[in-house]
């Protein structure tokens, strides 16, 4: 199913985007750079592979779905990140890593991130050199694509807008922040389990390791844990908000603790 030299390229151009991001992130001496970068990881691998393989429908599916989903994030997170200090989880990896962070961060942060993208990219590559025809599973996988980035899309919105009319006033406790603490996390789950689902349609259920790994990421890793670890110090009010608000999955929020 994998052409082999496709995928080899197609990690070469991830590791090379990844290095000119370093290169960039040494002038502005801000890590931060490799978050809009993130999602074009995974586009630069699907355009990469799909410029050295035969196109097939499901792979006109992939690469429609990667790039509206990559530029997106891409733009929204060049666009918050826009005029701001380097964010304090690199702040903190930088202070962990001195002296010589500079050059220490081509592989903390910056082979880091191309290496989980490579392995995250497997179900779009497997799915991209399907020659099967589009079914009912590719379908699912598309349902359940679109709810995530619809979620991901209207919670990104939301945080936006309460952001730049009362930053740091209150807690985010409207919309879908009502019914989970991080909407926007819970929607990139979707999203990836979606395009899981269009590889298992072409017979790569091997590739639900890339799922599994970005929502242990989500949850455990770069996610609701890093992001929570220090907030309710940061914002009392979020520890009302924590205790009847759940963390990941929607449900409608418990009452306040007396």
């Amino acid at each position: 199913m994998f052409d082999t030299h496709a995928v080899g390229n197609s990690f070469a151009v991830v590791a090379m985007l990844a290095a000119a991001g370093w290169v960039l992130s040494l002038f502005r001496r801000d890590a931060s750079v490799v978050d809009p970068l993130w999602s074009l990881f995974f586009l630069s691998a699907v355009v990469t592979y799909r410029q050295l393989h035969p196109t097939y429908a499901r792979g006109d599916l992939v690469l429609w779905l990667v790039t509206l989903w990559a530029l997106r994030l891409a733009g929204y997170l060049a666009w918050r990140n826009w005029g701001e200090p380097e964010d304090r989880r690199y702040r903190r990896i930088r202070e962990r890593n001195e002296p010589g962070f500079w050059w220490k961060s081509l592989y903390l942060v910056f082979g880091l991130q191309a290496l989980l993208a490579a392995v995250l990219s497997l179900p779009l590559l497997w799915a991209s050199g399907s020659r099967g025809e589009l079914g009912w599973l590719d379908a699912l996988g598309t349902l359940l694509w679109l709810a995530g980035f619809i979620i991901e899309s209207v919670a990104d919105l939301q945080l936006a807008r309460f952001l730049g009319a009362r930053r740091g006033a209150a807690v985010l406790d409207r919309g879908l922040w009502r019914y989970t603490r991080h909407p926007n996390y819970f929607g990139e789950a979707l999203l990836w389990w979606g395009y899981f689902l269009l590889a298992a349609a072409a017979g790569g259920w091997w590739t639900v390791v890339a799922p599994l790994l970005m929502t242990f990421l989500l949850l455990r890793v770069s996610g609701v844990s890093l992001l929570e670890a220090d907030i309710a110090e940061r914002r009392p009010e979020y520890r009302l908000y924590r205790a009847r608000t759940s963390p990941f999955l929607p449900w409608p929020p418990r009452r306040d603790p007396a």
